[in-house]
Protein backbone atom coordinates (compact mmCIF):
# COMPACT_ATOMS: atom_id res chain seq x y z
CA UNK A 1 0.00 0.00 0.00
CA UNK A 2 1.18 2.95 -0.83
CA UNK A 3 2.18 5.82 1.83
CA UNK A 4 -0.76 7.89 3.06
CA UNK A 5 -1.30 10.27 5.67
CA UNK A 6 -2.04 8.04 8.74
CA UNK A 7 -1.13 4.97 9.32
CA UNK A 8 -4.45 4.99 11.51
CA UNK A 9 -7.70 6.53 12.05
CA UNK A 10 -9.86 5.46 14.93
CA UNK A 11 -13.57 6.47 14.04
CA UNK A 12 -16.23 6.73 16.23
CA UNK A 13 -13.45 7.85 18.85
CA UNK A 14 -16.18 10.17 21.60
CA UNK A 15 -18.14 7.04 22.14
CA UNK A 16 -17.46 4.86 25.33
CA UNK A 17 -15.59 2.46 23.53
CA UNK A 18 -13.76 4.92 21.48
CA UNK A 19 -12.25 6.89 24.03
CA UNK A 20 -11.26 3.93 25.49
CA UNK A 21 -8.95 3.15 22.05
CA UNK A 22 -7.92 6.66 21.98
CA UNK A 23 -6.61 6.01 25.09
CA UNK A 24 -4.71 2.42 24.22
CA UNK A 25 -3.31 3.65 21.20
CA UNK A 26 -2.17 6.92 22.50
CA UNK A 27 -0.23 4.71 25.11
CA UNK A 28 1.59 2.74 22.22
CA UNK A 29 2.20 5.89 20.18
CA UNK A 30 3.88 7.21 23.00
CA UNK A 31 5.78 4.16 23.76
CA UNK A 32 7.37 4.26 19.95
CA UNK A 33 4.92 2.11 18.07
CA UNK A 34 6.69 2.75 14.69
CA UNK A 35 6.38 6.36 14.87
CA UNK A 36 2.76 5.59 14.26
CA UNK A 37 0.62 8.97 12.53
CA UNK A 38 -2.62 8.63 13.42
CA UNK A 39 -5.91 10.66 14.13
CA UNK A 40 -9.54 10.72 15.93
CA UNK A 41 -12.32 10.82 13.71
CA UNK A 42 -16.09 11.33 14.10
CA UNK A 43 -19.06 13.59 13.42
CA UNK A 44 -18.35 16.67 16.00
CA UNK A 45 -15.17 18.59 15.58
CA UNK A 46 -15.27 20.05 19.65
CA UNK A 47 -16.10 16.38 21.11
CA UNK A 48 -13.14 15.08 19.50
CA UNK A 49 -11.00 17.79 20.83
CA UNK A 50 -12.23 16.70 24.29
CA UNK A 51 -11.58 13.25 23.82
CA UNK A 52 -7.87 14.32 22.31
CA UNK A 53 -7.49 16.08 25.49
CA UNK A 54 -9.02 13.76 27.77
CA UNK A 55 -6.31 11.49 26.69
CA UNK A 56 -3.20 13.63 27.74
CA UNK A 57 0.02 14.78 26.06
CA UNK A 58 0.54 11.25 24.58
CA UNK A 59 -2.80 11.69 22.42
CA UNK A 60 -1.65 15.51 21.26
CA UNK A 61 0.05 13.89 17.86
CA UNK A 62 -3.23 12.28 16.54
CA UNK A 63 -5.32 14.97 14.23
CA UNK A 64 -8.46 15.47 14.07
CA UNK A 65 -10.31 14.35 11.08
CA UNK A 66 -14.54 15.39 11.02
CA UNK A 67 -16.78 13.09 8.50
CA UNK A 68 -20.31 11.84 9.70
CA UNK A 69 -21.65 8.18 9.03
CA UNK A 70 -23.84 9.75 6.59
CA UNK A 71 -21.40 11.76 4.43
CA UNK A 72 -20.31 9.71 1.59
CA UNK A 73 -17.49 12.12 0.36
CA UNK A 74 -15.70 12.62 3.53
CA UNK A 75 -15.29 9.45 4.55
CA UNK A 76 -14.06 8.48 0.83
CA UNK A 77 -11.37 11.43 2.15
CA UNK A 78 -10.82 9.98 5.22
CA UNK A 79 -10.03 6.34 4.00
CA UNK A 80 -8.25 7.65 1.34
CA UNK A 81 -5.87 9.16 4.04
CA UNK A 82 -5.29 6.24 5.79
CA UNK A 83 -4.00 2.54 6.24
CA UNK A 84 -6.29 0.97 8.09
CA UNK A 85 -9.40 2.32 9.81
CA UNK A 86 -10.53 1.19 13.22
CA UNK A 87 -14.45 1.90 13.85
CA UNK A 88 -16.19 1.64 17.18
CA UNK A 89 -19.50 3.50 16.01
CA UNK A 90 -22.42 1.43 16.47
CA UNK A 91 -24.76 0.38 16.07
CA UNK A 92 -23.12 -0.56 12.69
CA UNK A 93 -26.32 -1.25 11.21
CA UNK A 94 -27.31 2.32 11.27
CA UNK A 95 -23.43 4.13 10.97
CA UNK A 96 -21.16 1.69 9.84
CA UNK A 97 -22.41 0.75 5.87
CA UNK A 98 -20.94 4.02 4.28
CA UNK A 99 -17.92 3.80 5.92
CA UNK A 100 -16.89 0.24 4.94
CA UNK A 101 -17.61 1.10 1.63
CA UNK A 102 -15.15 4.11 1.37
CA UNK A 103 -12.71 1.81 2.71
CA UNK A 104 -13.46 -0.84 0.35
CA UNK A 105 -13.37 1.84 -2.41
CA UNK A 106 -10.48 3.34 -1.34
CA UNK A 107 -8.82 -0.21 -0.65
CA UNK A 108 -8.06 1.11 3.19
CA UNK A 109 -8.11 -1.87 5.19
CA UNK A 110 -11.15 -1.97 8.08
CA UNK A 111 -11.76 -3.39 12.19
CA UNK A 112 -14.26 -2.81 14.29
CA UNK A 113 -16.27 -4.15 16.86
CA UNK A 114 -19.30 -4.95 16.04
CA UNK A 115 -21.48 -8.42 16.65
CA UNK A 116 -24.68 -7.83 14.03
CA UNK A 117 -23.99 -10.98 12.40
CA UNK A 118 -27.14 -9.70 9.80
CA UNK A 119 -25.26 -6.49 8.78
CA UNK A 120 -21.92 -8.64 8.64
CA UNK A 121 -23.54 -10.96 5.97
CA UNK A 122 -24.86 -8.06 4.10
CA UNK A 123 -21.33 -6.69 3.76
CA UNK A 124 -19.82 -10.07 2.61
CA UNK A 125 -22.96 -10.06 0.03
CA UNK A 126 -21.81 -6.56 -0.81
CA UNK A 127 -18.23 -6.56 -0.74
CA UNK A 128 -16.54 -9.30 -0.19
CA UNK A 129 -15.85 -10.14 -3.92
CA UNK A 130 -14.04 -6.94 -4.45
CA UNK A 131 -12.26 -6.55 -1.24
CA UNK A 132 -10.67 -9.89 -2.07
CA UNK A 133 -9.29 -8.92 -5.76
CA UNK A 134 -7.74 -6.07 -4.58
CA UNK A 135 -6.09 -7.43 -1.24
CA UNK A 136 -8.64 -5.39 1.17
CA UNK A 137 -9.15 -6.93 4.50
CA UNK A 138 -12.27 -6.22 5.94
CA UNK A 139 -12.36 -7.72 9.27
CA UNK A 140 -15.64 -7.34 11.82
CA UNK A 141 -16.09 -8.75 15.03
CA UNK A 142 -13.09 -8.10 16.44
CA UNK A 143 -13.74 -7.11 20.30
CA UNK A 144 -14.32 -9.62 22.71
CA UNK A 145 -17.56 -10.52 19.55
CA UNK A 146 -15.28 -12.66 18.40
CA UNK A 147 -11.53 -13.06 18.53
CA UNK A 148 -11.43 -15.21 21.91
CA UNK A 149 -13.89 -17.84 20.03
CA UNK A 150 -12.71 -17.53 16.61
CA UNK A 151 -8.81 -17.72 17.78
CA UNK A 152 -9.48 -20.45 20.19
CA UNK A 153 -10.76 -22.55 17.63
CA UNK A 154 -8.06 -21.66 15.27
CA UNK A 155 -5.43 -22.43 17.96
CA UNK A 156 -6.65 -25.72 18.51
CA UNK A 157 -6.92 -26.85 14.94
CA UNK A 158 -3.39 -25.52 14.23
CA UNK A 159 -2.09 -27.61 17.43
CA UNK A 160 -4.28 -30.53 16.54
CA UNK A 161 -2.50 -30.62 13.08
CA UNK A 162 0.81 -29.89 14.20
CA UNK A 163 0.70 -32.18 17.30
CA UNK A 164 -0.70 -34.82 15.77
CA UNK A 165 -1.51 -35.17 12.45
CA UNK A 166 -4.59 -35.32 12.60
CA UNK A 167 -8.15 -33.22 11.36
CA UNK A 168 -9.72 -31.50 14.50
CA UNK A 169 -13.08 -32.30 13.89
CA UNK A 170 -14.57 -30.94 17.15
CA UNK A 171 -14.22 -28.11 19.54
CA UNK A 172 -16.41 -27.03 22.28
CA UNK A 173 -15.25 -23.40 24.79
CA UNK A 174 -16.98 -22.94 28.10
CA UNK A 175 -16.71 -19.03 29.12
CA UNK A 176 -17.04 -16.91 32.74
CA UNK A 177 -17.65 -13.68 32.45
CA UNK A 178 -16.97 -10.88 35.06
CA UNK A 179 -18.19 -7.09 33.65
CA UNK A 180 -20.41 -4.79 32.70
CA UNK A 181 -22.52 -3.20 29.51
CA UNK A 182 -22.01 -0.34 27.84
CA UNK A 183 -25.09 1.64 26.04
CA UNK A 184 -24.11 1.44 22.91
CA UNK A 185 -23.70 -2.26 22.81
CA UNK A 186 -27.23 -2.08 24.07
CA UNK A 187 -28.04 0.16 21.14
CA UNK A 188 -26.77 -2.50 18.76
CA UNK A 189 -28.44 -5.27 20.10
CA UNK A 190 -31.90 -3.11 20.45
CA UNK A 191 -31.76 -2.26 17.07
CA UNK A 192 -31.21 -5.40 15.61
CA UNK A 193 -34.04 -6.67 17.33
CA UNK A 194 -36.53 -3.56 16.62
CA UNK A 195 -35.34 -4.09 13.00
CA UNK A 196 -36.63 -7.25 12.23
CA UNK A 197 -33.18 -8.97 12.07
CA UNK A 198 -34.30 -11.58 14.18
CA UNK A 199 -34.86 -14.25 11.49
CA UNK A 200 -30.91 -13.24 10.02
CA UNK A 201 -29.33 -13.56 13.51
CA UNK A 202 -31.11 -16.93 14.01
CA UNK A 203 -29.61 -18.54 11.07
CA UNK A 204 -26.57 -20.51 12.27
CA UNK A 205 -24.89 -20.74 8.77
CA UNK A 206 -25.81 -16.70 8.24
CA UNK A 207 -21.96 -16.01 7.55
CA UNK A 208 -20.59 -19.34 5.93
CA UNK A 209 -20.31 -18.41 1.87
CA UNK A 210 -23.23 -18.92 -0.24
CA UNK A 211 -24.29 -22.61 -1.25
CA UNK A 212 -21.86 -24.08 0.78
CA UNK A 213 -22.63 -27.23 1.95
CA UNK A 214 -22.49 -28.47 5.93
CA UNK A 215 -22.34 -32.07 6.61
CA UNK A 216 -24.81 -32.58 9.62
CA UNK A 217 -26.49 -29.36 10.44
CA UNK A 218 -27.96 -30.49 14.07
CA UNK A 219 -24.72 -30.57 15.28
CA UNK A 220 -24.44 -26.63 14.82
CA UNK A 221 -27.99 -25.77 16.34
CA UNK A 222 -27.77 -23.02 19.18
CA UNK A 223 -28.12 -24.80 22.81
CA UNK A 224 -31.11 -23.73 24.94
CA UNK A 225 -31.23 -26.02 27.73
CA UNK A 226 -28.57 -26.60 30.23
CA UNK A 227 -26.28 -29.66 30.93
CA UNK A 228 -23.64 -31.11 32.88
CA UNK A 229 -20.35 -31.54 30.93
CA UNK A 230 -17.89 -34.32 31.76
CA UNK A 231 -15.48 -32.39 29.68
CA UNK A 232 -15.16 -29.27 31.95
CA UNK A 233 -16.49 -30.63 34.93
CA UNK A 234 -19.55 -28.13 35.36
CA UNK A 235 -22.64 -26.94 34.62
CA UNK A 236 -23.17 -25.34 31.24
CA UNK A 237 -25.86 -22.92 29.68
CA UNK A 238 -26.22 -21.07 26.78
CA UNK A 239 -24.56 -18.63 26.35
CA UNK A 240 -25.89 -14.85 24.98
CA UNK A 241 -22.71 -14.10 22.72
CA UNK A 242 -23.08 -17.58 21.28
CA UNK A 243 -24.95 -16.82 18.53
CA UNK A 244 -22.51 -14.27 17.52
CA UNK A 245 -19.02 -16.29 18.31
CA UNK A 246 -20.73 -19.41 16.53
CA UNK A 247 -21.27 -17.85 13.19
CA UNK A 248 -17.89 -16.63 13.04
CA UNK A 249 -15.82 -19.59 14.01
CA UNK A 250 -17.98 -21.30 11.23
CA UNK A 251 -16.89 -18.56 8.71
CA UNK A 252 -13.22 -18.99 9.66
CA UNK A 253 -13.62 -23.00 8.87
CA UNK A 254 -15.04 -22.32 5.32
CA UNK A 255 -12.64 -19.63 4.71
CA UNK A 256 -9.80 -21.57 6.16
CA UNK A 257 -10.92 -25.21 5.20
CA UNK A 258 -10.74 -26.29 8.23
CA UNK A 259 -11.83 -30.27 8.27
CA UNK A 260 -15.33 -30.74 6.28
CA UNK A 261 -16.86 -32.66 9.79
CA UNK A 262 -15.66 -29.23 12.13
CA UNK A 263 -18.32 -28.25 14.21
CA UNK A 264 -17.85 -25.68 16.87
CA UNK A 265 -20.55 -24.57 20.10
CA UNK A 266 -19.53 -22.64 23.43
CA UNK A 267 -21.63 -22.05 26.64
CA UNK A 268 -21.71 -20.13 29.48
CA UNK A 269 -19.88 -22.09 32.20
CA UNK A 270 -21.97 -21.61 35.86
CA UNK A 271 -20.40 -24.15 38.04
CA UNK A 272 -21.05 -27.31 39.71
CA UNK A 273 -23.05 -29.44 42.22
CA UNK A 274 -26.63 -28.87 42.41
CA UNK A 275 -26.85 -25.18 43.08
CA UNK A 276 -25.52 -24.71 39.72
CA UNK A 277 -27.64 -27.39 38.27
CA UNK A 278 -30.37 -25.13 39.44
CA UNK A 279 -29.06 -22.03 38.45
CA UNK A 280 -27.76 -23.40 34.50
CA UNK A 281 -31.64 -24.04 34.83
CA UNK A 282 -32.46 -20.31 35.50
CA UNK A 283 -30.49 -19.22 33.34
CA UNK A 284 -31.60 -21.04 30.02
CA UNK A 285 -35.17 -20.26 30.80
CA UNK A 286 -34.43 -16.42 31.49
CA UNK A 287 -32.75 -15.96 28.13
CA UNK A 288 -35.35 -17.60 26.28
CA UNK A 289 -38.05 -15.78 27.71
CA UNK A 290 -36.33 -12.52 27.67
CA UNK A 291 -35.52 -13.18 23.70
CA UNK A 292 -39.54 -13.54 23.33
CA UNK A 293 -39.90 -10.19 25.07
CA UNK A 294 -38.11 -8.26 23.41
CA UNK A 295 -39.75 -8.89 20.11
CA UNK A 296 -42.03 -6.46 21.26
CA UNK A 297 -41.27 -2.65 21.08
CA UNK A 298 -42.64 -1.57 24.16
CA UNK A 299 -40.46 -3.93 26.32
CA UNK A 300 -37.41 -2.58 24.38
CA UNK A 301 -38.31 0.68 25.00
CA UNK A 302 -38.19 0.44 28.27
CA UNK A 303 -35.34 -1.63 28.40
CA UNK A 304 -33.65 1.42 26.29
CA UNK A 305 -34.67 3.75 29.05
CA UNK A 306 -33.58 2.17 32.12
CA UNK A 307 -30.20 0.72 30.49
CA UNK A 308 -26.96 2.87 30.06
CA UNK A 309 -27.45 5.15 27.10
CA UNK A 310 -24.85 4.99 23.94
CA UNK A 311 -21.55 6.98 25.05
CA UNK A 312 -22.29 5.54 28.76
CA UNK A 313 -20.46 2.57 30.09
CA UNK A 314 -19.90 0.55 33.87
CA UNK A 315 -16.97 2.67 36.06
CA UNK A 316 -13.30 2.15 35.76
CA UNK A 317 -12.92 0.66 38.69
CA UNK A 318 -15.97 -2.00 37.81
CA UNK A 319 -14.12 -2.33 34.75
CA UNK A 320 -10.86 -2.85 36.04
CA UNK A 321 -12.44 -5.24 38.06
CA UNK A 322 -13.48 -7.62 35.32
CA UNK A 323 -12.51 -10.57 33.80
CA UNK A 324 -13.02 -13.32 31.65
CA UNK A 325 -11.62 -17.24 31.21
CA UNK A 326 -12.59 -19.50 28.11
CA UNK A 327 -11.81 -22.98 28.68
CA UNK A 328 -11.91 -24.73 25.28
CA UNK A 329 -11.43 -28.58 24.01
CA UNK A 330 -10.56 -29.73 20.55
CA UNK A 331 -10.97 -33.43 19.36
CA UNK A 332 -10.18 -35.61 15.98
CA UNK A 333 -11.83 -37.82 14.22
CA UNK A 334 -9.26 -40.81 15.69
CA UNK A 335 -9.42 -39.54 19.02
CA UNK A 336 -6.79 -37.08 20.28
CA UNK A 337 -7.95 -34.09 22.46
CA UNK A 338 -6.44 -31.01 23.32
CA UNK A 339 -7.20 -28.37 25.57
CA UNK A 340 -6.59 -24.52 25.15
CA UNK A 341 -7.55 -21.74 27.35
CA UNK A 342 -7.92 -17.66 26.83
CA UNK A 343 -8.26 -15.28 29.76
CA UNK A 344 -7.29 -11.81 30.28
CA UNK A 345 -7.53 -9.07 33.34
CA UNK A 346 -10.43 -6.35 32.40
CA UNK A 347 -13.79 -6.07 31.72
CA UNK A 348 -14.63 -8.40 28.66
CA UNK A 349 -17.19 -6.22 27.08
CA UNK A 350 -14.92 -2.63 27.20
CA UNK A 351 -11.22 -3.28 28.61
CA UNK A 352 -10.78 -6.98 26.70
CA UNK A 353 -12.66 -5.64 23.60
CA UNK A 354 -10.36 -1.88 23.40
CA UNK A 355 -7.47 -4.19 23.63
CA UNK A 356 -8.77 -6.67 20.92
CA UNK A 357 -9.11 -4.42 18.37
CA UNK A 358 -6.75 -2.16 18.72
CA UNK A 359 -4.25 -4.81 18.45
CA UNK A 360 -6.09 -6.07 15.10
CA UNK A 361 -5.33 -3.15 13.54
CA UNK A 362 -2.05 -2.50 14.56
CA UNK A 363 -1.37 -6.06 13.42
CA UNK A 364 -2.84 -5.07 10.35
CA UNK A 365 -0.26 -2.03 10.13
CA UNK A 366 2.85 -3.78 11.06
CA UNK A 367 2.11 -7.59 10.76
CA UNK A 368 3.48 -7.47 6.92
CA UNK A 369 4.27 -10.50 4.88
CA UNK A 370 3.53 -12.32 8.55
CA UNK A 371 0.02 -11.62 7.96
CA UNK A 372 -2.55 -14.79 6.25
CA UNK A 373 -2.74 -14.10 2.47
CA UNK A 374 -5.76 -12.75 0.72
CA UNK A 375 -8.30 -10.24 1.45
CA UNK A 376 -12.18 -9.92 1.23
CA UNK A 377 -14.36 -9.49 4.04
CA UNK A 378 -12.91 -11.69 7.14
CA UNK A 379 -12.81 -13.07 10.62
CA UNK A 380 -9.92 -12.47 13.26
CA UNK A 381 -8.67 -15.90 12.27
CA UNK A 382 -8.30 -15.74 8.86
CA UNK A 383 -7.14 -12.30 8.51
CA UNK A 384 -4.62 -11.58 11.17
CA UNK A 385 -3.81 -15.81 12.45
CA UNK A 386 -0.62 -15.33 14.34
CA UNK A 387 0.06 -12.04 14.05
CA UNK A 388 -3.14 -10.96 16.08
CA UNK A 389 -1.98 -14.13 18.66
CA UNK A 390 1.25 -12.80 18.72
CA UNK A 391 0.52 -9.22 19.65
CA UNK A 392 -2.36 -9.97 22.25
CA UNK A 393 -0.03 -12.57 24.16
CA UNK A 394 2.32 -9.71 24.39
CA UNK A 395 -0.05 -7.34 25.51
CA UNK A 396 -0.91 -9.68 28.74
CA UNK A 397 -3.84 -11.77 27.26
CA UNK A 398 -3.21 -15.59 28.07
CA UNK A 399 -3.80 -17.56 24.75
CA UNK A 400 -2.22 -21.40 25.44
CA UNK A 401 -3.26 -24.46 24.28
CA UNK A 402 -1.90 -27.62 26.72
CA UNK A 403 1.12 -29.44 25.60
Amino acid sequence: MARRAYDLILYGATGFVGRQTVAYIAARAGAGEKALRWAIAGRNRDKLEQVRRAAGAAAAAADIVVAGADEPRALNALARSTSVVLSTAGPFDLYGSQLVAACVSQRSHYVDITGETPWVSRLVKQHHARAAADGTRIIPCCGFDSVPSDLGAWLLVQAMHKRHAAECVAVKASFSIRGGLNGGTLASALNMLGSGQGKAMADVFLLNPQGERVRDPTLHADPLLPHFDTDFKAWLGPFVMGPVNTRVVRRSAALLSYPEAFHYQEYLRVGTGPVAAIAAASLSAGMFASSQAMRFGLLRSLAARVAPKPGEGPSVSRMDGGAFHCELLGRSGNGHVLRGRISDHGDPGNRGTTKMVCEAALALLFGGRRLPPGGGVLTPASGLGQVLVDRLRAAGMVLEVDP
